[in-house]
């Protein structure tokens, strides 16, 4: 990997990690529904524009229903997913909770895709779960019912990622990523419209909450954590392949945690740390990194 690509390889995983921290602060203002929303259709249309800008042609009419589905369960429900934990957890959690997603990717193609399942992936399974179990049990946060709820919210978000990536696998040959991006994006606004009314915004009743940092939040949750940060990952899915451009995953629960404890003032304790140190390994194990960075 060229110092270049480790650069952009570091920066999106701090604008991602940071998406956690956004979320904390936009959430209980417009609501998990309006959150993702507004995430979804603000980055879709800043994508739209990008590449209708740059001449590409994104196939949205041949391919609408495919945008739909992929936008739903790779966008829609998982940002309101997140959005919904971050009413009860703090961001760190939800940023380790994320790292899940790769472990349940293996999963999922192996039930699907009939992908084999070594011994270390396996371990890395095990590793992971542990790693949730040792965050949530003895972690700062006390284990009520709304707090295990929000975990479980945190936890059904990368697993719809997982459904979703094997979904592209069986579905999406010949759609440029790109496409995918922006497409996945107006489709996942246009299928979480309809829900909006399931969870009105507090702040139609209470205009106070709509602060400007709450907008700007807002803001940069679309654009900065979605357009900009789509734009980025694509760049090193083309210049380094999909796989070392997924050890972003690795990445993520760090800034996740340092940006929780620097703006929330959130506590990072042992049994954090732990947690997310067992998520990380079992990671290791699932992505074989000594192949991920074998130069070419």
């Amino acid at each position: 990997m060229r110092p270049v690509d480790l650069l952009r390889l570091l920066l999106l995983a701090a604008i991602w990690g940071s998406s956690f921290l956004f979320m904390r602060l936009v959430a209980p203002a417009l609501g998990p529904l309006l959150t993702a929303e507004l995430r979804v259709l603000l980055a879709g249309l800043a994508l739209f524009a990008w590449f209708r800008a740059t001449g590409t042609d994104l196939g949205l009419r041949a391919n609408w229903r495919f945008f739909a589905i992929v936008g739903t369960v790779n966008s829609g429900v998982p940002f309101a997913l997140f959005a919904y934990a971050a009413l009860h957890i703090p961001a760190a959690y939800s940023a380790v909770l994320n790292a899940t997603a790769p472990l349940f990717g293996v999963i999922c193609a192996a039930v699907w895709l009939r992908e084999r399942v070594t011994p270390a992936r396996i371990a890395g399974l095990a590793l992971g779960i542990v790693g949730v179990a040792v965050m949530v049990g003895v972690g700062p946060v006390q284990p009520t019912p709304p707090v295990l709820l929000a975990v479980g919210a945190g936890l059904a978000a990368p697993l719809c990622y997982g459904l979703a990536a094997t979904y592209i696998k069986l579905h999406g040959a010949g759609i440029r990523p790109g496409a995918v991006a922006a497409g996945s994006q107006l489709g996942a606004a246009l299928t979480l419209l309809p829900a909006l009314p399931l969870w009105p915004a507090p702040a139609m009743h209470d205009p106070a909450l709509l602060t400007p940092l709450v907008l700007a939040c807002t803001a940069a949750l679309a654009l900065v954590c979605g357009a900009v940060a789509y734009l980025l990952y694509f760049r090193l899915v083309e210049d380094t392949g999909p796989a070392r451009a997924l050890t972003v995953t690795l990445l993520i629960p760090v800034f996740g945690m340092g940006w929780g404890a620097l703006f929330l003032g959130e506590r990072i304790t042992p049994a954090m740390a732990a947690g997310a140190a067992c998520i990380v390994v079992g990671l290791v194990l699932l992505l074989d990194l000594r192949q991920l960075f074998r130069v070419r």
